[in-house]
């Protein structure tokens, strides 16, 4: 079980992934009331300050690679003490502000401990397995992250601070747990010589032929996902007019995730990470189409469509991880950090689709419409089509095989 001990921080950071980037949104402007083109302001500019950041901690953990745990311990701390306040803010502070100071440091937080952390996995033997339990049980993280804030939200006003505070703690003591089993019953990672200098290590990344083939439909699948995942919950109560059920749709979606994960894992090592993974864009891809032709009360075929782009998420999660792994040799950190660079670059850009949707007239709580439904389905499959599309670019480098060797 020492994959397991290893995939068990996949679940607090989960947990704290999701509300960063989908729930707060909507849990600041309908609850707290802060107004939606300042929000989507300082959601792009804490994500887009939370970008620059990835590589730099990327490099900085290749080059010290024995003092990780240290480095992914602190930030697990400072991590558990962010989410907290970004759940409770305190009255005497500016909303705004203390959104955007507090993003930055749960992000922060975060990126450094996700970094290290899939590191640590991709120089494990068995990379596909221990990657299975870190997604599988970061899925069951999301399936905790949909439902309970869902139901504390949804309940009576004045129980909603001493809920939140209260499942603020319990991630705290899950948190404590994972990083408790990571050090010390996860197998240890080969040991690899620290990397060279930044010039160095980028003249490296910028000349490895299969990485940069990955870099653009990795950033335009991350774009397709990230724009959906911002705007979901306005999607759900405005368009489908069913607010009170978000939480079951957000954990149909990830639920879908969960299960598809061991069919993705055994199909990537039977056909390749590549192939599976444009498998997994096609059914993503009719998944939203069908959500562009949804309107009230369509809850059973929308409940569909979480399940289709739901059982898709699991190879977004699980293979361009495996697909990037193979592809590096000593410099993971500063790899990875590229990566989930990329990933919050389309993480800001989605963060403006709400002053985009002001403008065109969109006000939460007064019904969807075209702009709405437009953002929230039809762009996700333009940029999952793109990237099916681009990632010839990394076929030309990597020949198409129909196993994985991992």
């Amino acid at each position: 079980m020492s994959n397991a001990a290893y995939g068990l921080l996949g679940a607090p950071l989960a947990m704290a992934a999701l509300p960063l980037f989908v729930q707060l949104p909507a849990y600041y402007a309908t609850h707290l009331g802060m107004a939606l083109a300042p929000l989507g302001v300082v959601l792009f500019a804490a994500r887009l300050i939370d970008m620059l950041q990835d590589p730099l901690l990327g490099h900085l953990l290749d080059r010290a690679p024995a003092q990780r745990r240290r480095w992914m311990t602190l930030g697990a701390g400072i991590l558990v003490l962010a989410f907290a306040a970004l759940w409770l803010p305190p009255a005497s502070v500016p909303t705004g502000a203390w959104l955007a100071l507090m993003l930055v440091i749960a992000y922060g937080a975060h990126s450094l401990v996700n970094i290290a952390y899939l590191a640590w996995g991709a120089q494990l033997s068995g990379t596909i397995g221990a990657v299975a339990w870190r997604e599988g049980l970061g899925l069951a993280g999301m399936l905790t992250a949909s439902l309970i804030p869902a139901a504390i939200l949804a309940g009576e006003p004045a129980q909603i601070r001493p809920r939140l505070a209260a499942y603020s703690l319990a991630f705290a003591v899950l948190m404590a747990v994972a990083m408790f089993a990571l050090l010390r019953h996860a197998p240890a990672a080969q040991q690899r010589h620290a990397s060279s200098g930044w010039h160095d290590t980028w003249r490296a990344l910028s000349s490895n032929r299969p990485l940069r083939g990955l870099l653009l439909p990795y950033f335009l699948n991350a774009l397709s996902v990230a724009i959906p995942a911002t705007l979901a919950l306005f999607y759900i109560a405005d368009q489908l007019g069913a607010s009170q059920l978000s939480g079951i749709f957000l954990a149909c979606y990830f639920g879908a995730a969960a299960c598809g994960l061991p069919a993705w894992t055994a199909l990537a090592r039977k056909w390749g990470p590549l192939r599976c993974w444009r498998l997994g864009m096609l059914l993503s891809v009719a998944g939203f189409c069908g959500a562009a032709v949804l309107g009230k009360g369509d809850l059973i075929p929308y409940a569909a469509v979480c399940i289709a782009a739901g059982a898709a998420l699991g190879a977004d999660l699980a293979l361009p991880p495996v697909m990037l792994g193979q592809a590096l040799g000593d410099r993971l950190g500063a790899g990875f950090g590229l990566f989930t660079l990329l990933g919050k670059l389309a993480l800001a850009i989605a963060g403006l689709t709400l002053p985009l949707l002001a403008w065109l007239g969109y006000t939460p709580g007064h019904g969807g419409g075209a702009s709405l439904v437009v953002a929230y389905a039809v762009l996700p499959c333009v940029f999952k089509l793109l990237a099916m599309a681009t990632l010839g670019r990394y076929t030309a480098y990597v020949p198409v095989t129909t196993g994985s060797t991992t």
